[in-house]
């Protein structure tokens, strides 16, 4: 049987919450019908596990009609759908192929312009293109309006290029950070602080700005100077401001790591859930982040079926740092559903097809969680040829200086040494214990720690009793227990 408004469900079912506030801000049907429907949709598109049916028994062109309704509407402040115009008339004026219905809306956006544009330099080169279609017609009048426009906001232009081109250098050592913690970054945060918050700054560099400071708060897992930055962003979002719908699902999944930070796991679940309604060129990494988030809830199951049904995403992506925390992370929901063998077998047909990638990418992410599985299993000698095969106590050497650093894996390689008899259980208990001190300063920064402490405790057995009676005894006063 066929379902009813399935189509209208579908379509309802993908638009997100700041959509929904947004086009019930500026409606003014008279129709009350038609404006229960919208509270639904808005109502639907808020819940993450509940679902409201509409009303069947209604005329389903209301339906139709507002469908049409909220498509236009959204359409008309997409910032997105306005560079895609703005890029086809660039291609129609360059091969002389514009028309003049083409050329009145033009005429019209630069006679309407209000600054700063979100693709404000996108805008201004365009105008610029298009002053030479005009001149060499001598269309004077047209001309005069475009040279105007370029006149009155060159200096603008400039100052939006060169905010773009740091922005770029910023990144370098943003990125660099992050990925190899071989540089600092934290010189660009009050520059970019400036950027996001100068009214003059066109959208585009404002939200690129934001994305950079992300990245400094986790490159030096500081979040708090961020907290009035989203609440900013979020209204311009409420008001249909910098809208797209790939600029939301960015800012879902970047608004999952701030609640993450602070330990609001349900918050942050309910973001990565909104992230991933619809799929785009970062999907996989948003899949990611809320896979993370449901394994901490220990929702495991819920995280494992997560995975499987963005398997076939992950395949095609081209994207080898996000493939490979997919893996990384199905290898650690495997685990936590007891599928050590399922998890061993995607974990080494994944490393035999891309070693060079996971070692030049995230070796250290994919190769903790391939050593828990086969610690799960007792296999500590295959844990130890892994591990010196692929020299990840040197690499591990140079990782130690991220922020936030865990020593999983030398941890891993000592269990595994200890109970192949390489190593005595003093020697064993002294390093791990040693390595407790020094981490003494991040210990109320981070819950890796204890998620590794719970993995040490099933791997470590009875013993992992008498290490933590070892701690408590050496323990300097007012020290924190991580037992």
């Amino acid at each position: 049987m066929r379902q009813k408004l399935k189509r209208f469900t579908e379509f309802a079912n993908s638009l997100l919450p700041h959509e929904t506030q947004y086009l019930l801000s500026i409606q003014n049907f008279e129709d009350n019908i038609k404006l229960s429907i919208l509270e639904r949709v808005d109502q639907n598109c808020r819940q993450i596990t509940q679902f409201t049916p509409y009303d069947t028994s209604l005329d389903k062109r209301k339906y139709t009609n507002l469908k049409n309704w909220i498509v236009e509407r959204l359409k008309a402040i997409d910032v997105d759908e306005q560079f895609e115009w703005m890029s086809h008339l660039e291609r129609q004026i360059t091969i002389d192929a514009i028309t003049p219905e083409e050329e009145k809306k033009l005429l019209k956006a630069i006679r309407k312009y209000e600054h700063p544009h979100f693709f404000f330099t996108k805008f201004f080169e365009l105008v610029q293109h298009y002053r030479h279609f005009l001149l060499i017609r001598m269309r004077f009048r047209d001309h005069e309006l475009a040279s105007n426009f370029v006149e009155e906001y060159q200096d603008a232009y400039k100052a939006s290029k060169k905010i773009n081109e740091q922005l770029h250098q910023a990144s370098i050592d943003v990125v660099r950070q992050y990925a190899e913690n071989n540089t600092e970054s934290i010189q660009w945060e009050d520059w970019m602080t400036n950027v996001f918050y100068d009214e003059k700054v066109d959208g585009l560099n404002k939200y690129l700005a934001l994305i950079r400071l992300i990245f400094i708060g986790l490159n030096y897992d500081r979040f708090d100077q961020l907290k009035e930055k989203f609440d900013s962003i979020d209204e311009l979002f409420k008001q249909g401001k910098y809208y797209s719908k790939r600029l939301l699902l960015n800012y879902y999944s970047n608004r999952l790591l701030l609640h993450t930070k602070f330990k609001e796991l349900d918050k942050a679940a309910y973001y990565g859930y909104l992230s991933i309604r619809q799929k785009t060129h970062d999907h996989i990494l948003y899949v990611n982040n809320l896979c993370a988030i449901l394994l901490r809830q220990k929702k495991n199951q819920e995280a494992l079926k997560l995975m499987q049904q963005s398997t076939h995403d992950m395949r095609k992506s081209k994207n080898f740092y996000n493939k490979i925390g997919f893996v990384s992370f199905h290898v650690k929901c495997l685990n936590a559903n007891g599928l050590y063998n399922n998890a061993e077998n995607q974990a080494e047909s994944f490393l035999l097809a891309y070693r060079k990638e996971v070692l030049h990418y995230r070796w250290h992410t994919f190769f903790t969680t391939y050593l828990e599985t086969l610690l799960f299993q007792k296999k500590h000698i295959k844990a130890i040829r892994t591990i010196r095969k692929n020299y990840l106590l040197d690499l591990d050497k140079k990782y130690q200086k991220k922020p936030g650093y865990i020593p999983s894996i030398p941890w891993y390689h000592l269990i595994a040494t200890y109970k192949e008899g390489e190593i005595s259980r003093d020697l064993l208990f002294q390093s791990i214990i040693r390595d407790i001190e020094n981490m003494y300063s991040q210990l109320n920064k981070t819950t890796m720690l204890a998620d590794l402490m719970a993995l040490l405790k099933i791997f470590l057995g009875s013993d992992y009793l008498v290490l933590q009676s070892k701690f408590e005894k050496r323990k300097p006063v007012g020290f924190k227990s991580v037992f």
